[in-house]
């Protein structure tokens, strides 16, 4: 066990340098008195400030105490000379920062937390903390040893049901939670710091930080070789580029211990999101058209909502969830996307709230030609309101989300409203399809297999997720990515010749 506190933030520095000059000036009787004096005053200065902003912050709990107390005792020499670990983790688990990270949770109202590096586990229950009681935590930490040692400090907490911990290369983990489109209010950077600006540059690439949200960086003044100008460290420089990147971001640097910074990215406003987009020629057909998705605001929807924007049409975001729906559509004009979009509030459960959507997007755009129903309730008033717009200008594409739930009978798990309705989509699909080929609206579905969303990975649904596995010949759950180009085509004129179809996307599943 060390016995000795290896300096890491700038104030422990200070304190080291400044106890070596007052020993400097205690050995020369030609130093005058009163240098001896400022010199000892600046020391009590550094010496105490962490100190008392340890003291003026409120008392960990019970679990996080226990934690501390583990982290400290625990021989770290020993677990890496054993192999349980590559690194010789900082044994700091300080109370003021993680009593930060709490308050900043809290502030920020966030409900989903991406923590990048777990270390012990003291940053994750203090967010976790912050967390109102259904939000959730991922942790991505490459050592399985450290899930095996703040786990059962975990168990003891309130608020362990809401910390999932990834075990693996982090990055592997964003590439997986991109492809499934999650999001996050806050994401923590904690691991691998020569790393630092590929995380931050993949989080916000590629969506996974709400245009709301926040990325906070920790050890932002490291060992303070981020900012000294004769500095050559790898690790201060990794940390330097990532908090010195300006790319539509507004940034501070709380300057406590090591240094946190906050940074938040400053989305395009719509007047001034007017980048040219490169169609593809194969889509063409949906380039200036008028598009609604209905719960546009996560999942399946806010991919089709991207899909169909990409591709050139003006996009209604349709979402029960007002921030939701409003999120995404500022994704769609950012700079680099451009897409002409609005965000409508609508529960599609209820006839008078579709009439109003429908009026607001003809009264934007006076027509509509792609209706995407992609939300989970479907009402025959929401197709046939949508039908009088099309009817009447002889043209448009109507594409239902239904399930392959519509072809078999899912098992293990009982579904029966969830199938019946699913099939009842097919099968209206199919007769408006038929009914209005000739009046140039074709009605087409998508049914997906089980995809990898935020609503599967619930506790309740994680022990049939391996058994869904084994009855997939692809041997993985659907990404929603794997439905886009089946929303584009199906809006395009590239399938004016189909109609009543239902396209399939479930990795042969409903073949075993």
């Amino acid at each position: 066990v060390q016995t000795k506190s290896i300096s890491d933030t700038p104030m422990e520095f200070m304190v080291d340098f400044l106890t070596k000059a007052i020993e400097i000036a205690d050995g020369n009787a030609n130093i005058p008195e009163e240098l001896r004096v400022n010199l000892q005053k600046a020391l009590d200065i550094a010496c105490d400030l962490d100190g008392y902003l340890e003291k003026m912050s409120s008392q960990e709990s019970a679990p996080l105490a226990e934690l501390y107390q583990k982290t400290m005792e625990h021989n770290w020499e020993k677990v890496v000379e054993e192999g349980k670990t590559q690194f010789r983790l900082p044994k700091e688990c300080v109370t003021s920062q993680g009593q930060t990270l709490n308050v900043l949770v809290h502030m920020s109202k966030a409900k989903t937390i991406l923590e990048i590096g777990m270390f012990t586990g003291y940053g994750s229950l203090s967010m976790a903390g912050g967390l109102p009681e259904d939000g959730s935590l991922v942790a991505c930490e490459l050592q399985p040893y450290l899930k095996e040692f703040a786990q059962p400090i975990f168990d003891k907490s309130p608020h362990d049901r809401k910390i999932t911990v990834k075990i693996g290369s982090a990055m592997d983990t964003l590439k997986e939670l991109a492809a499934a489109a999650e999001q996050f209010d806050m994401v923590f950077v904690d691991a691998d710091k020569n790393n630092y600006m590929n995380y931050y540059k993949f989080i916000l690439d590629h969506n996974l930080l709400r245009l709301s949200g926040v990325i906070c960086v920790n050890n932002s003044l490291f060992k303070p070789k981020v900012y000294l100008k004769d500095t050559s460290d790898e690790n201060g420089f990794g940390i330097f580029s990532c908090v010195n990147e300006e790319v539509f971001v507004f940034k501070v640097i709380l300057p406590l211990r090591d240094g946190i910074s906050i940074i938040r990215r400053v989305p395009m406003a719509p007047a001034c999101a007017g980048t040219q987009v490169t169609y593809n020629a194969i889509f063409r057909g949906v380039n200036g058209r008028v598009a609604y998705v209905t719960g546009a605001g996560q999942g399946i929807g806010r991919v089709f909502a991207h899909a169909l924007g990409e591709a050139g049409a003006k996009v209604a975001v349709v979402d029960l969830d007002q921030g939701k729906a409003e999120g995404v559509a500022e994704e769609l004009t950012l700079k680099d996307k451009g897409i002409n979009c609005i965000a409508i509030t609508a529960d599609i459960g209820k006839s008078v709230n579709v009439e109003r959507m429908i009026d607001s997007i003809v009264s934007k755009w006076g027509e509509i030609q792609i209706a995407c129903n992609n939300a989970g309730v479907h009402m025959d008033s929401a197709s046939e309101d949508t039908s009088n717009v099309m009817l009447k200008q002889g043209y448009g594409k109507i594409i239902d989300t239904a399930s392959m739930a519509s072809l078999i009978v899912s098992h293990p798990q009982k579904q029966l409203a969830y199938n019946t309705s699913k099939a009842g989509v097919l099968k209206l699909t199919q007769t408006l399809g038929t009914e209005w080929i000739d009046r140039g609206v074709r009605v087409n579905c998508i049914s997906p297999g089980i995809v990898d969303t935020s609503l599967i990975h619930s506790e309740s649904l994680r022990p049939l997720v391996q058994r869904w596995l084994s009855d997939i010949p692809a041997g993985r759950l659907a990404l929603v990515t794997d439905l886009q180009a089946a929303v584009v085509y199906l809006a395009s004129d590239a399938s004016d010749y189909m109609t009543g179809h239902n396209l399939v996307i479930e990795g042969g599943q409903s073949l075993w």
